[in-house]
């Protein structure tokens, strides 16, 4: 799970620091658990509803710092089991190699597991990487996309969603699934979920603790810029006598352009 700027909030409340290469988080606007790590998490739940609620744990693993707790308990009150938190201030700023090192370290960490499953990418940076670099660390198959998740006799059958459809996956377990927003709404906090969550406390983990040093988090990715791209638009109306007039004179401004 990840803990991300609000995507609704407008876009012209983002501002960059281009000195320090990061975004500014907009004031007063608190950040919210990422919208695809909610899918997984509603996958997991429906994987526990499906073995009947019994004998099936789930626990939430979060990697960063400066976390809010009201947003990182969410999958609690959804009706998870445990939430890890590697809370480091080294984990600021990771990149996907290192956030995956992390969490595949934090994994290993918490004992025996069956399935590990990941929201499809994060809003905030949208690059996707850190499943598949986990699932190579781990030394797991990887599944992307998936809408619906079952758990088999020799495995885990997964449809994955396509452009033009989906594609049934059997695979042995234990595998790394990345879970899409089409597995369907995430489950909505019930008030007993909720006060279940706030008796709840996390376990917090330094990089200590789960033997990572500040070098294992080094960044392998260097930020060389980060801004806001502008874009500016001229307009030409281009007018006539009449209609016919109108679009003649616009025919003779696109072929001078040489656009036609």
């Amino acid at each position: 799970m990840k803990q991300v700027p609000d995507p609704d909030t407008p876009p012209s409340a983002f501002h960059v620091d281009e000195s320090a290469n990061r975004v500014v988080p907009p004031p007063g606007t608190p950040p919210v658990v990422n919208g695809f790590d909610l899918n997984a998490t509603e996958a997991a739940l429906l994987l526990k509803d499906a073995a009947g609620g019994t004998d099936v744990e789930i626990t939430i693993i979060a990697v960063g710092s400066e976390f809010v707790m009201d947003v990182v308990k969410r999958p609690l009150s959804m009706g998870a089991d445990e939430l890890v938190l590697v809370d480091d201030p080294a984990l600021e700023n990771l990149d996907a190699f290192a956030t995956a090192r992390v969490l595949a370290k934090t994994i290993e960490a918490q004992g025996p597991f069956d399935v590990v499953l990941c929201g499809r990418q994060a809003s905030d940076w949208d690059n996707g990487h850190v499943p598949l670099v986990l699932s190579e660390l781990l030394g797991f198959p990887c599944i992307s996309f998936a809408r619906n998740i079952k758990v088999t006799d020799s495995g885990v059958r997964v449809e994955r969603s396509l452009t033009d459809g989906y594609q049934v996956v059997d695979s042995p377990l234990p595998a790394v699934i990345t879970v899409t927003n089409e597995l369907g709404e995430p489950r909505y906090p019930t008030l007993r979920g909720i006060m279940a969550a706030t008796r709840k406390t996390p376990t917090t983990l330094s990089l200590n603790d789960i033997g990572v040093t500040d070098g294992d988090v080094a960044a392998s990715l260097e930020l060389t810029r980060l801004f806001v791209p502008e874009s500016e638009r001229r307009v030409e109306i281009i007018g006539g006598d009449d209609e016919v007039d109108a679009g003649r004179q616009l025919a003779l401004r696109l072929r001078e352009e040489n656009l036609i």
